[in-house]
């Protein structure tokens, strides 16, 4: 878990000239005591096609952070046209800003810049050489692309893993699902021989008791008995399923009740927990470098 977590930022002057200071508003939240300072860097990307071209407009030091919610102003510079490429000047171009722990980077921002002129003629017909003081730059701050890096700090003893351990112990270990199929198969096949026994000696006990049976009266009075027992059997089996559908019915309201209830409590929860959290925000004050 990070132990310093951005929670926002807001670009103050936006959009503004091209040659104008970046000015960022930046809130973070930090979970317990830091040794040393963040570093907070801009870099401005003058190329799509080469990094050589990149510049770093500025770096500051913040800290020390008390525990709780920070926020800072951080200002940079704008780009040094020298040291990009005349056909890359205008148009679309990324910003990124990053923050560090003991030049370890955990979290990287990245804007969307669009370069264009202050009118449209311009726009449609630029002129050979760029007109610096009528270029405009807008961030599209709506959309930035957020990018958070595993990192060690203070109160852990070592890096997060990137990727799980490798166990080769692991393969030579028998498969379960082929045991457990096997001990399927088996059990199986012994019920299928005991069913088979026992179906043969209940039939054999029939056929003697038929034998036993003589006279046209007992077979009639056999046959009332049974088929008043079949009545109340099925008497009884429909009173039955009727019973397990009224309570299969009842089960079902229950169940949808238990996550209506659950929905609410989460809800309820969120909400509570958003209002603590605005609440319980306090700004600490940090120092910059």
């Amino acid at each position: 878990m990070s132990v310093v977590s951005l929670l926002g930022v807001k670009i103050l002057n936006n959009p503004a000239p091209f040659d104008a200071k970046y000015q960022f508003e930046i809130t973070f939240e930090c979970l317990e005591p830091l040794q040393k300072d963040l570093e907070w860097k801009l870099t401005y990307v003058g190329s799509a096609t080469s990094s050589e071209h990149d510049q770093e407009l500025d770096s500051l030091l913040v800290g020390p952070i008390p525990v709780g919610v920070n926020k800072f102003i951080f200002e940079a510079d704008s780009p040094d046209l020298k040291r990009i490429p005349t056909s890359e000047i205008l148009g679309v171009t990324v910003i990124l800003l990053s923050c560090s722990y003991d030049d370890r980077e955990f979290v990287r921002v990245g804007y969307y810049v669009n370069n264009e002129y202050d009118n449209e003629e311009m726009n449609d017909d630029p002129p050979a050489k760029p007109i610096i003081e009528r270029v405009r730059r807008n961030v599209l701050a709506e959309k930035p692309r957020v990018t958070r890096f595993a990192i060690k700090w203070d109160s852990e003893d070592s890096a997060p893993a990137e990727f799980p351990p490798e166990q080769p112990e692991a393969d030579a270990i028998e498969d379960d699902g082929t045991a457990y199929g096997a001990e399927e198969d088996e059990l199986e096949a012994v019920e299928a021989e005991t069913g088979d026994g026992v179906k043969e000696d209940a039939e054999d006990e029939e056929m003697a008791g038929a034998e036993d049976t003589s006279g046209p009266a007992a077979t009639k009075a056999e046959d009332e008995e049974s088929e008043a027992g079949s009545e109340d059997l099925e008497a009884e089996s429909s009173g039955s399923e009727e019973e397990d559908i009224e309570e299969e019915e009842g089960e079902g309201d229950g169940d949808e009740d238990m996550e209506m209830g659950e929905d609410g409590d989460s809800a309820a929860q969120t909400d509570a927990g958003k209002q603590q959290h605005m609440q319980g925000q306090h700004q600490g004050e940090v120092m910059v470098h």
